[in-house]
C-alpha cells in the first residue's frame, strides 16, 4: 500500500483557514438566532411559573368558598338551636334550666356572629384573590403572545438556517479529519480563547487581522513564503498571508452557496 502524502506546510495553512471559513459561517448563523433561544426558553419558565400561580390562587378561591359554605351551614344547625331551646325553655320546671337554656341561646346566637364575621373577611378575601386572579390572567395572557411571537421569530430564522448550518457544521468535521490532531487541538484552542472565535486570520495593512499590532516586516515576508505555521505573538492567532486568504476565502464563497 503507497504511504499517505504528508500535506504541506501551505496546504496545512489552506485547510485550516478554510475550516476557519466555515466556523466563522456557523457562527454568523448562530449569531443571527442571538439570544432568541434563551428568550423563548425564559419566557416558556415564566408562562409555566404564572400557569401554576393561577392554579393556585383559582384552587385557593375555592377553598374559601368551601369555608363559607361551612360558616353558613354552622349558623343555620345554630339557628335550629336557638329554635330548639326557645321551644325547651317554655317547658322548664325552674329557673335553673330556664337559665342554663337561655346560655345555650346566647352560646349559638354569639356562634353565629362570629360565623358571619368569618365570612365578611372571607368575602374580602375573595375579592382580594379575584383581582390578583384578574392581574395574573392578564400577565400570563400577555406573556403568552409574547411567546408566540418570540417562539414565530426563532422558528423562521431556524427553517432559514437549520439546514445550512447542519452542512456546515458537517464540513467543519469533514475537514478537521483532513488536517492533523495538533493542529486541530490547537485552532480549537485558540478558537475558544479569542475574540469572535478568529483563530486563523489574514495580515491586512501590516497586522494580524482585527489587532492593532504591526507585524515587522521579516515576519511578514515568513508568513507570505508559507514554509512554517507562524502565530502572533500578541493575540496567539494562526497568520496566513492576504493572498492565500483571498484565494481561500473565493474558493469557499462558492462552496457555501451551494449549501
Amino acid at each position: 500500500m503507497a504511504k499517505k502524502k504528508e500535506a504541506t506546510v501551505e496546504e496545512r495553512l489552506r485547510a485550516l483557514y478554510d475550516l476557519q471559513l466555515i466556523d466563522s459561517r456557523i457562527d454568523e448563523i448562530r449569531n443571527v438566532r442571538g439570544e432568541l433561544p434563551l428568550e423563548v426558553r425564559d419566557l416558556e419558565d415564566e408562562v409555566a411559573g404564572l400557569s401554576i400561580r393561577l392554579e393556585k390562587l383559582v384552587a385557593n378561591l375555592g377553598v374559601i368558598d368551601d369555608d363559607i359554605t361551612g360558616k353558613k351551614n354552622l349558623i343555620e344547625e345554630s339557628k335550629a338551636l336557638i329554635k330548639k331551646y326557645s321551644e325547651q325553655q317554655k317547658n322548664v320546671r325552674n329557673n335553673r334550666e330556664y337559665n342554663s337554656l337561655t346560655k345555650e341561646v346566647e352560646f349559638q346566637e354569639l356562634e353565629i356572629e362570629l360565623a358571619e364575621k368569618h365570612i365578611k373577611e372571607f368575602k374580602v378575601q375573595i375579592e382580594q384573590k379575584k383581582e390578583v386572579i384578574s392581574e395574573t390572567k392578564e400577565r400570563l395572557k400577555e406573556r403568552e403572545n409574547h411567546l408566540k411571537h418570540k417562539k414565530s421569530e426563532l422558528d423562521a430564522i431556524l427553517a432559514e438556517t437549520e439546514k445550512e448550518e447542519q452542512a456546515l457544521i458537517n464540513k467543519s468535521e469533514e475537514y478537521k479529519e483532513q488536517i492533523e490532531e495538533r493542529l486541530v487541538a490547537a485552532y480549537s484552542r485558540i478558537r475558544r480563547n479569542v475574540k469572535n472565535g478568529l483563530a486563523v486570520v489574514a495580515i491586512e495593512r501590516g497586522a494580524a487581522g482585527g489587532s492593532f499590532f504591526t507585524i515587522p516586516p521579516q515576519v511578514q515576508v515568513e508568513i507570505a513564503s508559507r514554509k512554517k505555521v507562524i502565530t502572533d505573538e500578541h493575540s496567539g492567532r494562526i497568520l496566513v498571508d492576504a493572498a492565500l486568504a483571498e484565494e481561500q476565502k473565493a474558493k469557499m464563497d462558492k462552496m457555501f452557496s451551494k449549501i
